[in-house]
């Protein structure tokens, strides 16, 4: 796999899979000797590249440090992370919180940056250390900000038609009719690069099943071919797949947020990032609910997905000063909110000392959404081990249902059970 070399010749890596999809650019300043370090990036979709470049041109400053970026698209960094990790890695990467951040930190292929914690740590909760610390209760990762996944929808389209938000799985179902009755398809979907579908799933098995199971099945704790697993299917079969958008599988998130954005849908249930795919001036007229309850024993959970991103140190760093020199500007707040100003679609700071008075209405209300969360899990291919949410994996399943829902779930179970059985012990 092979992240493109932007300055120096060590930033390329062993293997050559990723040099066809591979994007890059190259950081501001110049290199000062023993300043220099370098960064592997996933932010590869123009809205978050160009905030990233402010926010890595900010910390050059104040650190003191140039940095040079090799930006790869976001899918391809994700699913061959591993590989790149194993050869010869940037010194700095970006990723997630939670179980793929331990499960890379426990195959050694990453570094402490405890010592970065015991100085930034007061500016950040319990809750994002907790995410942040690995099985060995040291540091890997510096979070950065988090977002929650939502039912984002255009107002201006819901005044026109008279639809209400609803706030119960009765309500939800009958709104769903409601906009299919009026012409309009209810649901935008997308899954083309393999991972948007997992959200859907994630969210039907939190409402129907409750957080821990949910984190339990992610866990191996829990079977796939338990009944409850089945639930989720059914009532993804029945009442969701009839009112989403059509040919999902050839189509790309962006392409399904412009797809709102044209009022060609009326509901998208996707991060709020989806709001990237939106003119600045057209984004007051995008809204967004939490998928509401469907009358279960776990409706008071309100459990979503609220991922966290941010940075991790690789297992050998070039330079381990100034990549740590970089981690610590990119705890604080004003780091944090220069991206978030380039990027306000990305979600809320990390960071307690983060200035929110210059939030949109959109991150205002992704923060309330958050803090109104009783369970907040991270996203199906962050909480479950990599070798099982890949394409050749979880994201597969998830694509043979979608183009046959109607089919012999328990057999898509048992082949999801058995791939999980035939995984070499962490």
């Amino acid at each position: 796999m092979t992240f493109p070399e932007t300055r120096a010749p060590r930033l390329t890596v062993a293997a050559t899979a990723l040099a066809t999809a591979a994007l890059a650019f190259t950081s501001m300043g110049v290199a000062a000797d023993g300043h220099e370090t370098t960064l592997g990036s996933n932010y590869s979709d123009e809205v978050p590249r160009t905030a990233m470049a402010d926010a890595i041109a900010y910390c050059e400053g104040e650190a003191g440090i140039s940095l040079a970026v090799n930006t790869v698209d976001h899918g391809t960094f994700q699913d061959q992370l591993n590989s790149y990790l194993q050869a010869t890695p940037d010194d700095i990467f970006t990723w997630f919180a939670g179980f793929r951040m331990r499960f890379f930190a426990e195959q050694g292929l990453a570094t402490p940056v405890s010592d970065v914690w015991a100085e930034v740590g007061d500016n950040y909760s319990e809750a994002f250390k907790t995410a942040s610390t690995g099985n060995d209760g040291e540091q890997y990762f510096i979070p950065i900000y988090n977002y929650p996944w939502v039912v984002l929808y255009r107002k201006s389209l819901w005044d026109e038609n008279g639809w209400t938000v609803p706030t119960t799985g009765d309500e939800f179902l009958a709104t769903l009719q409601q906009i299919q009755d009026a012409g309009v398809i209810p649901l935008s979907f997308a899954d083309k690069d393999g991972w948007p579908a997992m959200g859907t799933f994630d969210i039907l098995n939190m409402r129907l099943n409750g957080y821990d199971f949910h984190v339990g099945l992610m866990a191996g704790d829990e079977l796939w071919t338990d009944e409850r697993v089945t639930a989720v299917f059914e009532y993804w079969r029945d009442n969701i797949a009839p009112f989403s958008q059509p040919g999902a599988l050839g189509r790309t998130w962006q392409e399904a947020a412009q797809s709102l954005l044209n009022k060609e849908t009326a509901m998208y249930f996707l991060g709020t990032f989806a709001a990237e795919q939106f003119p600045l001036e057209e984004q007051g007229d995008l809204d967004f609910f939490a998928f509401p309850p469907l009358g279960t024993e776990f409706d008071a959970e309100m459990g979503i997905d609220a991922p966290i991103d941010g940075f991790m140190l690789s297992k050998d760093p070039a330079n381990p000063e100034a990549a740590k020199a970089f981690l610590k500007c990119m705890s604080s707040g004003a780091a944090q909110i220069v991206y978030l100003t380039g990027n306000p679609a990305a979600g809320v700071a990390a960071g307690n000392d983060a200035d929110t008075s210059g939030y949109t209405e959109l991150q205002k209300k992704s923060a309330e959404i958050i803090a109104n969360s009783g369970k907040i899990a991270q996203f199906l291919d962050r909480d479950t081990r990599p070798d099982f949410s890949g394409p050749n994996a979880m994201q597969a399943f998830l694509q043979d249902f979608l183009q046959s829902p109607d089919q012999d779930l328990m057999a898509l179970q048992e082949s999801m059970q058995a791939y999980w059985d035939s995984l070499p012990p962490l």
